[in-house]
């Protein structure tokens, strides 16, 4: 349990979710400045002294995401040079994930990099959701939550009353995500298998598993061009499966024009979380937004304080 000061601070790219947290923990949101000069280089720092307090920053990606970034490496090298006690990520999506291997000669491994900067700017400490693979924490040279929204997307499906229903998987690497989802649902499981032939393009294969009848959710960690996704809804209806097919996903990244593909896609609902924000000008109808808030606020309260949050709110 830490006697230190608890400061909470926000950067530019999710002030909503900010706001949110702010409010759960019933901690103000400390102020920052942030600028840019003319020649596009950021400025950033804490106004108010953080010498020897606990920081929790929250910066998200958005598709600003290398603004996102070098803002935050500014920020936790102000906050290590001002003497911080300890200084925590909030980063509910971590960008630059999928860059997580070496699957063609000469290739970078960005998330390694993106871990590295992290620790050399101050860093002590990450609070994510859903890496794109659960070995990546090991890119880390210090604590990592790795949080998952499984248990949100569970309750949010398990309202629905949904018979004869399938968790599909939309390639292999998230077929053992979606087999806890729908064990927890009490669903079934299909996978389906694509090829990527060049980035943000893929292509359908073969599906493993019965959908014919069936209403499905195809459950996946993110959505970015859409693409795979649509393909994915195309696919199942090709195989027999209910019309009303449902997308679950937890970072709404949403690239280009994603939002075409998914409204073109037909889907029942979309549902994400908040770990991204999404534009006024890219919500579909049927899209719904999960917030994360709650989970972020019990983990933050938990580290700091060793005690959980929710009693607190709910007494």
């Amino acid at each position: 349990m830490s006697e230190r000061s608890l400061k909470f601070f926000a950067g530019s790219s999710h002030p909503a979710l900010a706001d949110a947290i702010s409010a759960l923990l019933k901690t103000p949101i400390s102020p920052l400045d942030i600028r840019k000069f003319a020649c596009g280089e950021i400025y950033a720092k804490p106004v108010d002294s953080v010498r020897n307090a606990d920081v929790y920053v929250l910066q998200t990606g958005t598709q600003d995401v290398n603004r996102d970034m070098m803002e935050l490496f500014i920020l936790l090298d102000s906050f290590k040079r001002s003497f911080a006690a300890k200084v925590h990520v909030i980063m509910p999506y971590f960008p630059y994930a999928r860059q997580d291997r070496v699957a063609t000669p000469r290739e970078p491994i960005s998330a390694k990099l993106m871990a590295d900067l992290l620790s050399k700017a101050g860093a002590d400490h990450v609070i994510t959701f859903t890496l794109h693979s659960d070995q990546e924490q090991g890119f880390f040279d210090f604590p990592v939550d790795n949080l998952n929204a499984r248990s949100l997307f569970a309750d949010f499906f398990k309202k629905k009353n949904i018979k004869e229903l399938v968790v599909v998987a939309p390639d292999v690497g998230s077929a053992k995500e979606a087999q806890r989802l729908a064990k927890i649902l009490d669903a079934e499981l299909a996978i389906i298998n694509k090829v990527r032939p060049k980035h943000n393009v893929s292509e359908v294969t073969h599906l493993v598993g019965n959908v014919e009848g069936k209403t499905c959710i195809l459950y996946d960690d993110l959505v970015d061009t859409g693409g795979s996704v649509a393909n994915a809804a195309n696919a199942l209806r090709k195989k027999g499966a209910n019309k009303d097919i449902y997308l679950a996903a937890t970072h709404a990244v949403l690239s280009a024009d994603a939002c075409e593909k998914l409204r073109s896609a037909n889907f029942k609902e979309i549902v994400f979380t908040d770990t991204v924000p999404v534009a006024k000008e890219k919500m579909l109808p049927n899209m719904k937004i999960i917030s994360v808030a709650h989970l972020l606020a019990d983990v933050i309260h938990n580290v700091h304080t060793g005690l959980p949050l929710t009693p607190l709110i709910n007494p």
